[in-house]
């Protein structure tokens, strides 16, 4: 794992807020929101309880937009951030979130079987080997109850060549400098934050875990790549393009392409 020092400059530097009310942001979280609520409800009927009843973890939970949204609609929410500034941040915000300092590597503070549902929408691409991903979803599979859902968020491979090796031009120095392999995998070293991965890389991840897969989308699609037309459109056209993004969000072809995509687990113990 990272060390904390070198997330903390990151995240310190970085406005995850202003990242998630971009339009590019805005069209990611209200994708991903979608598939929260449709999940949650399957819960509250898989486990016969009311929104105050389902326990909800956010690992990763960074400043909190997706805490503090699920807290305003009456779920029960702990939001776990290693990164003290994000930490900070959170508790500023006005709501009734359970926020701790904390590591996706070890939930000590949780009991087996305590939530109902585990998001992960940080950990997976900071977590730079497959031995630390499938580490961190083997204790979420611990805390989240059999037959609750994790929903982990990765970065894709492809995202990350067609914009840093051919968009910005680093493609001949990253081949020379071994951070792009002849068959374009991205190859992260000790100062990198970010681990940008496949789908079969994922799969290699969940076969390691007692979880099945319900679904995996992409949350933003081709947003990431258009912020500029994004932002000049106007407000009827950009709700079209929330749910073009929408209707489209699991269709196999376009997954690998996306900035991200998440994968919602079953979890079976």
């Amino acid at each position: 794992m990272k060390k904390l020092t070198e997330l903390e400059k990151y995240y310190n530097k970085f406005n995850e807020d202003k990242r998630l009310l971009s339009r590019h942001g805005i069209v990611e979280f209200r994708v991903t929101i979608h598939y929260i609520e449709e999940y949650l409800n399957l819960l509250k009927r898989r486990f016969n309880k009311k929104n105050e009843e389902l326990k909800i973890i956010d690992i990763g939970a960074g400043t909190g937009r997706y805490s503090i949204y699920l807290d305003e609609k009456g779920y029960d929410v702990t939001a776990v951030e290693l990164v003290k500034y994000n930490l900070g941040i959170l508790k500023k915000k006005s709501s009734s979130v359970k926020a701790y300092q904390g590591n996706a590597l070890n939930l000590k503070k949780f009991n087996d079987d305590e939530f109902d549902m585990a998001l992960m929408f940080g950990p997976m691409y900071h977590l730079m080997t497959k031995e630390e991903k499938v580490k961190a979803l083997n204790e979420a599979c611990r805390v989240v109850k059999k037959g609750g859902i994790i929903m982990c968020a990765y970065c894709m491979n492809e995202y990350a060549v067609i914009l840093h090796a051919f968009r910005d031009n680093h493609y001949k120095e990253s081949i020379e400098n071994g951070k792009l392999t002849t068959d374009f995998k991205c190859v992260n070293d000790e100062k990198d934050l970010y681990d940008y991965v496949r789908l079969e890389d994922i799969d290699e991840v969940n076969a390691l875990s007692k979880v099945k897969r319900n679904m995996i989308f992409a949350p933003d699609g081709a947003a990431d790549y258009i912020r500029r037309v994004l932002n000049a459109m106007d407000d009827e056209t950009f709700e079209g393009f929330i749910k073009y993004q929408l209707s489209i969000s699991s269709r196999k072809e376009l997954l690998g392409a996306s900035s991200h995509v998440v994968d919602i687990l079953e979890v079976l113990k």
